[in-house]
């Protein structure tokens, strides 16, 4: 059977296929007294902008997309085409419906990455459920660019400054994880064409693709976190 059939997956794999800091409030700090500025919070305002302004260079990224027998370069979004309005609930829902897939692909990996023959035949090592579980086969895909959601999050009204440095950096490693994943399983799947390659060049990117798999979800799981437990 397939391995992207299994009893009990997440529905996408059985499918297949902080409000926002008004400028003048840091630029107008000047013009006030030290009392006013306390008073109406400016420093920490400024604070919490300034953090916010790196998240500019935490949702750039780039992944190498194989659909078909084409290939395509897909690009993280740069914030000023991301808007000012913050993720909606499907969006955050989104991320935690890829969470939950990526921890079952980690839970399930062997079972995942096996695909067999009808009529049991013969079952080799495949590489394209990490791919897929990360978003980078489909654009139904819940973790396809995933990274547009990632840069509305510094719009939430609610959102715990004191977890934006986590946040920031949970975005970076998510993205690092993800495209070194998908390098890896990319070169996992033609090791046995390659010269010198074979069965155990297949196993052992697959091996290094699914290390990089077990950052990618403590990435997310950190995600999470942040957006889906606001400051009380």
């Amino acid at each position: 059977g397939s391995a992207f059939a299994p009893p009990g997956p997440p529905a996408f794999a059985r499918s297949c296929t902080c409000s926002s800091i008004p400028l003048n409030a840091a630029a107008g700090g000047g013009e006030e007294s030290s009392s006013s500025a306390a008073a109406r919070g400016v420093d920490n305002s400024m604070t919490i902008l300034d953090r916010r302004g790196l998240f500019g260079k935490a949702v750039v990224s780039a992944a190498m997309l194989v659909t078909g027998g084409g290939a395509v370069l897909v690009s993280g979004p740069s914030p000023a085409f991301a808007g000012t309005a913050p993720p909606t609930k499907e969006e955050v829902q989104r991320i935690r419906t890829g969470y939950d897939g990526i921890v079952y692909l980690l839970n399930n990996f062997e079972k995942e990455t096996t695909v067999c023959r009808e009529n049991g035949g013969e079952c080799k090592r495949d590489a394209d459920a990490v791919r897929k579980y990360l978003g980078l086969r489909s654009t139904t895909d819940p973790l396809f660019q995933i990274e547009k959601v990632f840069a509305k999050v510094k719009y939430m009204d609610d959102l715990d400054p004191d977890k934006l440095d986590a946040f920031f950096e949970a975005t970076e490693d998510y993205n690092t994880a993800m495209n070194m994943s998908n390098s890896m399983a990319f070169i996992s799947q033609f090791g046995e064409y390659n010269p010198g390659g074979g069965k155990d060049e297949v196993l052992k990117y697959l091996n290094e693709a699914q290390k990089q798999v077990v950052l990618a979800e403590k990435a997310l799981r950190t995600i999470l976190d942040c957006v889906e437990n606001p400051a009380s």
